[in-house]
């Protein structure tokens, strides 16, 4: 059994009290945490001993909301109005396959790593594809089949989306790393009967996470009150889907009363600070939801719309909105958005038992983060400086179930130069064909 001993390290074990342990050590065997400690390490013969050389740390941080294999669509059309349309469901439409889906979740996945992601929560079209790329990857990964009624591009019916459904479910149950999920993509995109088919299907598999959008955008809104003079939240709850574990993408327009009904049921949050303030769509009240007993996790959302996988860039915005609606600098503080970025999210995807914190007996996940770029100096409050002045470049390592994905930033999982040569093939063809749309008209 490999057994991995990390050295002279500034420790954050992300534990209940957010402690932060001087001069520490992480000893792993296996898969496994086995002590976590201030002072001289522990004898381990036969360890690889790795110096931290004074760095961080700490756990592996989850993103609770992405779209991976939607990479491609990065930066496409950016001040392009109606570019959903003109642009991105053509593209889709005609392009997204299980190859592009394939290409796309590897760039995604490099960057995760890069950044210091060890735990995704996906939602897209073939997503057995993904399953299989992200285990290869070596990330963990909640992988959720889309299921919609606007003719997306993997299933022409909803009971062809089922069918991707059990096929997902079907190859990765049981998978100790990848955990198959069911994804009907929004209340206005599904509408009641196709919910209540997810809760059908969803009670004769307990073992399967759900994932949807919710109350996310004002059309959304508009459409819920005129249709059925209901909130989201409240259309959500009438079909029985509005239930403990429900990961909820967004949570923008949500009233006292729908978070009341949220943490009653139990459901988490994924929050997508940078992707709703690029859209215009608003601030989610993170700060009331989680006051409320809501988990909250930090979230990209889909390269399309906030353009990067990065979880340091979402930091800031995390942080500045909810001091913004507060009036002041209190609301948000550094340590809990670290916490919302590994304990919490962990407990998003349903998995605070197992990732999410250093602790013995859990899955040894953890990065190490240099702090010696001057941007990062003086450091007075460790929170602070990760959430205001951390960067993806400054992750050295990254360990998943004690196996190393990443060692002095070099990926050891992947291809670099085959991933980025394969994403640029496809955005020749996408480019191609926006050339071929624009000249139409």
């Amino acid at each position: 059994m490999p057994t991995t001993l990390i050295t002279n390290a500034l420790i954050l074990p992300c534990d209940a009290a957010m402690t932060v342990i001087e001069n520490g050590y992480v000893s792993v065997e296996g898969e496994t945490i086995r002590a976590v400690g201030a002072g001289p390490a522990p004898e381990m013969p036969g360890a690889e001993i790795v110096d931290a050389g004074g760095g961080v740390v700490m756990p592996g941080m989850v993103n609770p909301h992405c779209h991976m294999a939607m990479t491609l669509f990065r930066g496409l059309g950016e001040d392009v109005d109606d570019r959903l349309y003109r642009y991105i469901l053509p593209l889709e439409r005609k392009f997204v396959s299980p190859e592009m889906v394939r290409v796309g979740t590897a760039l995604a996945a490099l960057e995760l790593i890069e950044g210091g992601v060890t735990a995704v929560a996906d939602m897209y079209y073939h997503e057995t594809e993904v399953g299989r790329v992200v285990d290869k990857a070596g990330i963990r990964a909640v992988v959720g089949q889309t299921i919609a009624d606007f003719d997306p591009p993997d299933h022409k019916s909803i009971d062809a989306g089922f069918a991707l459904v059990e096929e997902l479910v079907a190859e990765f149950s049981g998978h100790d790393r990848v955990i198959p999920s069911i994804a009907p993509h929004a209340p206005y995109s599904t509408d009641v009967a196709v919910m209540e088919r997810v809760v059908r299907w969803a009670d004769d598999h307990p073992e399967v996470p759900i994932q949807i959008h919710l109350a996310e955008m004002d059309s959304e809104m508009e459409w819920c009150a005129n249709k059925y003079g209901m909130r989201p939240v409240e259309l959500v709850e009438k079909t029985g889907l509005l239930r403990p574990g429900l990961i909820c993408a967004h949570c923008l327009h949500v009233s006292e009363s729908d978070i009341e009904t949220m943490a009653h049921r139990q459901v988490c949050v994924a929050h997508n600070a940078r992707s709703n303030a690029k859209a215009g769509r608003g601030i989610a009240p993170v700060e009331a939801m989680r006051k409320a007993g809501i988990p909250v996790g930090i979230a990209t959302d889909g390269a399309m719309s906030g353009n990067t996988l990065d979880l340091f860039s979402q930091f800031g915005p995390v942080a500045m909105f909810q001091k913004l609606l507060g009036h002041s600098r209190k609301p948000m503080p550094a340590v809990e958005v670290i916490r919302m970025a590994t304990s919490e999210g962990a407990r998003v995807l349903g998995q605070a038992h197992a990732i999410g914190s250093l602790e013995p007996g859990k899955k040894a996940d953890l990065i190490r983060i240099d702090i010696s770029a001057p941007r990062m100096q003086p450091v007075y409050d460790i929170y602070s400086a990760l959430v205001f002045a951390a960067m993806p470049t400054d992750v050295r390592d990254v360990m998943v179930a004690g196996q190393w994905l990443m060692r002095e930033r070099e990926v050891l999982t992947l291809e670099r130069r085959k991933v980025l040569r394969d994403a640029l093939q496809v955005a020749g063809a996408f480019k191609a064909e926006m050339t071929r749309i624009d000249a139409a008209g």
